[in-house]
Parts: structure tokens; C-alpha cells; sequence
């Protein structure tokens, strides 16, 4: 048996195809998030990570002004290679794209309309757009969302790290969507999750 042939092996174990169809039940095609030129490779794998954990299959990538940081695979590897990456530099297609599945396109922010975070409904598909560690959300992409999110705050720092916020808004949705029973039978259909099954036994 060749090397190759014994890693496809080990590949396809009960063990690991169980775990992997278990996962995959729980992934929620209709709940993303959108990372905004943000620029810092720790903030980018954590916020991964955190996609895996909520059962976030896919991020977007909209970058325009920032280069999409380079990710180290010790850091980044284990949680973005279950995650999908869709780029996108125009944020008319990137919003056509989503509106498309139907999704609600909240950003975050601090401007006058924004609606505390545990107001929105996460229930409905949702692409959460998080912004660049320092100038936030472009005021460009803000305006095409269809409403705004903040994270209420009890101290005197204005805002969470992004990856932190990342991980506060997801851990929202989850809250929603278990209660909803979200995550109780596979949301993709048949066909898709073989597909997706398939590729996720030969990585």
C-alpha cells in the first residue's frame, strides 16, 4: 500500500466520518460574516476560529485598501481549513451575492441608528460585517447594510478587539438559534452535505 493510500485510509475511518457528518448537521449555511479590511493575522484566525466553533461555513473577504493578512499555519490552519473564503473587492457584487439567499446585512458600529446587538433577530439569515481594527466599517459599505449592530458597553473603553466582538456576536447567534432548535437537524440539503462530506474526508 502506497503512503498516499494509507493516508486516504486514514482518512475515511468510522470515527472521523461520524465526527464530520456530526458537524456538518450543525453548519448554518445562512449565518456569516463579512471581515472589512481587517488587517491583523491574529484577529483574522481567531475570528476563524470562532466561525468554525458557531457552525459558520463560509466568511467573506471584502478587501480594498488592506491586504489580506499573510495567516500562519499553526495559527490559522486548523479552524480555516473547515471555514470557506469568499473574496470579494466590489462591495455591490459582494451585497447583490448575499441578497440574494435572502440575508439580512447588519454592520457594526456606534452611529445614532445602531440597535443593540441582543435586538436583532439572528434567527433570519445574517451576514454581519465586521470592520478594520482602527477606522471601523467604511462608511461606503455601512450605508448599502440594512441596519446597524452594537455591542453595549459598561466601562469606559469604547469598543471590543474584533475578534473578540466576533466572537460576542456569534455567541448571540448560537444563543438564538439553539433555542430556535437551528441546530437540532442538518440545514443543508441532502445533496450538498454528501458533497460537502466527501470533501471534508479527503482533507
Amino acid at each position: 500500500m502506497s503512503s498516499s493510500e494509507s493516508i486516504s485510509a486514514s482518512q475515511r475511518t468510522p470515527e472521523r466520518r461520524a465526527r464530520i457528518e456530526r458537524v456538518l448537521g450543525r453548519r448554518q449555511p445562512d449565518l456569516t460574516l463579512i471581515l472589512a479590511n481587517i488587517h491583523d493575522s491574529h484577529n483574522v484566525s481567531a475570528i476563524y476560529r470562532s466561525c468554525d466553533a458557531s457552525g459558520v461555513g463560509r466568511v467573506y473577504l471584502y478587501y480594498t485598501n488592506t491586504p489580506f493578512p499573510a495567516l500562519g499555519e499553526k495559527s490559522s490552519a486548523s479552524a480555516r481549513k473547515w471555514v470557506e473564503s469568499v473574496r470579494y473587492a466590489d462591495s455591490g457584487d459582494m451585497l447583490r451575492a448575499l441578497r440574494a439567499d435572502n440575508m439580512q446585512v447588519l454592520s457594526t458600529g456606534f452611529s445614532e441608528a445602531a440597535v443593540p446587538l441582543r435586538k436583532w433577530d439572528f434567527t433570519r439569515p445574517t451576514a454581519v460585517i465586521l470592520g478594520n481594527e482602527h477606522s471601523g466599517v467604511d462608511k461606503k459599505l455601512s450605508s448599502l447594510a440594512d441596519g446597524e449592530l452594537y455591542i453595549p458597553m459598561h466601562g469606559m473603553i469604547q469598543s471590543f478587539n474584533v475578534s473578540v466582538a466576533a466572537a460576542i456576536i456569534l455567541a448571540e447567534a448560537v444563543r438564538q438559534r439553539e433555542a430556535a432548535g437551528m441546530y437540532d437537524a442538518p440545514r443543508m440539503d441532502a445533496a450538498s452535505l454528501a458533497a460537502q462530506l466527501e470533501t471534508w474526508l479527503q482533507k
